[in-house]
């Protein structure tokens, strides 16, 4: 996947389609490079492209695509972030090929994409996306949606990147060699726009932090928003390494003064370009 910062500068999420079907040879490559990604959490998971024809599926969100990719994998430490960080590389790569996507973790009809996606017992299906291309225009539901949850908008460098500590904003310009990086996981997407990573950098490499909202984590304990995680990690992970930067990740807690974030995982930088 060529110019992946290319790609997470310019994605927009999709909600809006215009009717074309997808062809047999894009559904096979999609599924060939879905097969391909391999996640730092080293977890299997499963994706299926699906279809409302076939299987009765809906969001009221959606319009103009009858064709969805869905994702399950077992319960397991760390599956949310696993899950995040494999769904955003196939994501972007389905950008690459000139299709539209959005995530979708609520606004569907969930108990007929998991019996299209035959949800085991310890299994979940975290998210699904639309896939089509894009209309020319939005939908006014879709520019509503976009304007509530201001989409086109994203926090300041310096309230989600640190130097050493939570305390101590980041100035841009203190590691060079990762701006254009940070600058990925600043784009990244999440749900409702939250943003809840915070990064903290210091001579070892990045360090990634959740800051928690309330209501994002369900009745068993799934957290919807170490989805999010997974997502600026994927983000960090893909533009360190287009950028010639070697990194060994992490979940060996640092143990920074992080004010009461909680410690996600890290990159630690062995190689600076």
């Amino acid at each position: 996947m060529n110019n992946v910062f290319e790609l997470i500068n310019e994605r927009k999420s999709v909600r809006t389609f215009d009717g074309s079907e997808i062809t047999p040879s894009v559904r096979e490559d999609i599924l060939s490079y879905a097969h391909s990604i391999k996640t730092p959490y080293e977890q299997d998971i499963e994706i299926r492209i699906l279809d409302n024809g076939v299987h009765g599926l809906s969001s009221p969100v959606i319009v103009g695509t009858d064709t969805y990719i869905g994702g399950k994998m077992k319960r397991a430490d760390h599956a949310e972030e696993a899950f995040g960080y494999y769904f955003e590389q196939l994501v972007l790569y389905i950008q690459s090929l000139g299709l539209g996507t959005t995530w979708i973790g609520g606004t569907m009809d969930r108990k007929a994409f998991e019996d299209a996606m035959e949800i085991a017992d310890g299994e979940v299906m975290p998210c699904v996306t639309p896939i089509g291309t894009p209309a020319d225009k939005r939908s006014l539901r879709e520019i509503m949606m976009r304007k509530g949850i201001k989409a086109d908008s994203r926090k300041n460098f310096e309230e989600l990147f640190f130097d050493g500590s939570a305390g101590t904003p980041l100035s841009e310009g203190r590691y060079p060699e990762l701006t254009e990086i940070l600058e990925a996981v600043r784009l990244a997407p999440s749900a409702v726009n939250r943003q809840p990573w915070r990064v903290i950098i210091n001579e070892s490499g990045a360090h990634f932090y959740l800051r928690h909202d309330k209501g994002y984590i369900d009745k068993t304990g799934w957290d919807m928003q170490k989805i999010d995680m997974g997502i600026a990690l994927c983000h960090f992970g893909l533009c360190a390494e287009a950028n010639g930067i070697e990194t060994r990740f992490s979940l060996e807690n640092p143990n920074l003064n992080a004010g009461g974030l909680e410690y996600i995982a890290s990159y630690l930088i062995e190689k600076w370009n």
